[in-house]
């Protein structure tokens, strides 16, 4: 089982249901409906629009009420610490997160240090694993990488679409970029096949695989059932 970016799953322990599956979009709920009505798992998973600023003794799952609560790739908020709070409070058995442990996956770290960009590297893991080292928790930790492999159609259309990359004083690096591709694009073997997000890959793709680095972190709770 598995969630997509900005989301929270919530595995229940009650019978009739055995995932909330939440976030706070519309659109992405919407595309879970979707599944959700393709594969007839209306029975199993439970859509719920949430966010982490809501208040979750109001619109939430009740205190305690699942087995094991996780956030993939969603934690992204002014208020880490209450946000780890209220999955540890929901959760009876465990909890986890996996945040990034590197740039952002916007980023291609291995191009921007080529051409000379600078890239802020996230230190969020490293704040959650402190937090709930200061609520009582155990976190264990353990790193993976997912490649990602970005296609385009000719070198222009590269440059336009790895550009969004510069930015935060990054913007000059323009040519060096339109440089970095020229050398380094190669015939994309699987050019026309449906890519990560079913879209048709392009002819081109570096010939390096672009790599984002993950902190899964995962705990048993520590707090208490309300009484």
């Amino acid at each position: 089982m598995g969630c997509g970016a900005g989301s929270i799953a919530i595995p229940l322990a009650q019978a009739g249901h055995s995932v909330i599956a939440a976030d706070f979009s519309p659109a992405m709920l919407g595309t879970l409906d979707a599944g959700i009505e393709y594969y007839e798992l209306e029975d199993r998973i439970t859509p719920l629009e949430l966010a982490w600023d809501d208040d979750w003794d109001l619109v939430g799952p009740v205190t305690k009420a699942v087995d094991v609560a996780f956030a993939s790739r969603s934690v992204t908020t002014t208020n880490l610490k209450g946000a780890l709070a209220k999955l540890d409070r929901t959760a009876r058995r465990r909890c986890a997160v996996t945040m990034v442990a590197n740039s952002s996956p916007r980023y291609d770290l291995h191009l921007m240090n080529a051409i000379g960009a600078s890239v802020t590297c996230s230190n969020g893991f490293v704040y959650a694993f402190n937090i709930l080292i200061q609520m009582g928790a155990l976190p264990q930790v353990t790193y993976f990488e997912s490649p990602r492999r970005d296609t385009f159609d000719s070198l222009e259309a590269g440059v336009a679409d790895f550009s969004r990359m510069l930015e935060h004083g990054n913007e000059d690096k323009v040519d060096r970029l339109r440089d970095y591709i020229a050398q380094h694009m190669i015939e994309n073997p699987h050019a026309g096949e449906p890519g990560s997000k079913g879209v048709p890959q392009g002819r081109y793709m570096l010939d390096h695989v672009r790599k984002v680095r993950w902190a899964f972190i995962a705990w048993e709770p520590v707090s208490a059932p309300r009484s």
